[in-house]
């Protein structure tokens, strides 16, 4: 699974939003340089989180982004598909739509249970859970296997 850098973008900017102490919106400025995202790529990032009801925007001097709802009900996962789309699909099409025939007709199953996981991941921690550093133990566990990062 390739993460885009809009995805990681996206990510970054609403866990910089969760973070916000107090209820006031945060400028797109402020988010660009905390996470040392390019401003105009968050622009058009934010506008989507926007669109898609994970972010409300308000404009003026005192304007900016704030979350649309808390941070605890917010998933990875919603971010990602936000401004990405589906989080698993093979040649852009979601795996429940593909079908295959012959020695290939077993990898239908394989494309399932991969986006299963994926969506067990991702949909499993919440922006609060990242923002805090308290991710679930079960992604911890992944995480902190010796082989997690190494290539075959």
């Amino acid at each position: 699974m390739r993460i885009s850098a809009r995805a990681d973008y996206a990510v970054r900017a609403a866990l910089q939003l969760a973070a916000s102490r107090d209820d006031e919106p945060l400028k797109t400025e402020a988010i660009a340089d905390a996470q040392d995202i390019p401003h105009k790529f968050l622009e058009g990032i934010l506008n989507d989180m926007r669109r898609g009801g994970l972010v409300v925007s308000r404009r003026g001097g005192n304007g900016g982004y704030r979350l649309a709802r808390p941070a605890e009900s917010i998933s990875i996962a919603d971010v990602i598909r936000v401004v990405e789309g589906p989080l698993v699909s093979v040649r852009g099409v979601r795996p429940p739509d593909l079908s295959y025939t012959g020695a290939a007709e077993s990898l239908l199953p394989l494309w399932v249970a991969l986006r299963s996981n994926v969506r067990e991941i991702l949909e499993g921690v919440s922006l609060a859970d990242v923002a805090a550093a308290e991710l679930p133990s079960g992604v911890s566990e992944l995480a902190s296997a010796p082989d997690a990062w190494t290539n075959p």
